[in-house]
């Protein structure tokens, strides 16, 4: 008995207007005919967007991320987050590269200010390529984790209370 695989594909939009490119790839080619097991009649395919959200979501869970992106985006998506019925973007600061097989992970963090940097994204990167691997089957080659900024206690929006001096 012969297994024919077809190939794997990958499939990118075309962005049109306003509207974001959006690439698909093809996990598993598959075969056709009734006497293929069912797990191997179709194909598979993962869009980018699923690789982002499964890393922003995943990275999100490490204790001493503050927050993720650069500063415009953070910018923009502290907007975001106060326009009523607005929802968080688990995306921001994340940025993927998928292939057929692999996918490359770029991750920009703010990490709360007294965390060790290097444990933080030390378990940022294990928990994302756990966490897409696990999801999608990809496997993940690299997850480059660049740190941004540090978020400092006093930059909650709280003013510090000092007594006065004066009545």
């Amino acid at each position: 008995m012969t297994t024919q695989t077809a190939p794997t594909v990958k499939d990118v939009s075309v962005p049109q207007g306003n509207k974001t490119t959006q690439s698909t790839t093809a996990l598993s080619g598959g075969v056709t005919g009734a006497d293929q097991p069912a797990a191997d009649r179709g194909r598979t395919s993962i869009a980018d967007v699923v690789v982002v959200k499964v890393a922003g979501i995943a990275a999100r869970e490490i204790p001493g991320v503050y927050d993720m992106g650069g500063g415009l985006s953070r910018t923009i998506g502290a907007v975001r987050d106060r326009v009523p019925g607005g929802r968080p973007n688990v995306g921001r600061g994340v940025k993927v590269e998928v292939g057929e097989r692999q996918t490359a992970i770029d991750l920009d963090l703010v990490v709360e200010y007294g965390v060790p940097i290097t444990d933080v994204a030390r378990d940022v990167r294990e928990n994302v390529i756990s966490a897409v691997e696990r999801v999608t089957g990809l496997d993940v080659v690299e997850v480059n984790v660049t740190v941004n900024d540090v978020h400092l206690p006093e930059e909650d929006g709280e003013a510090p209370t000092t007594d006065s001096r004066v009545e």
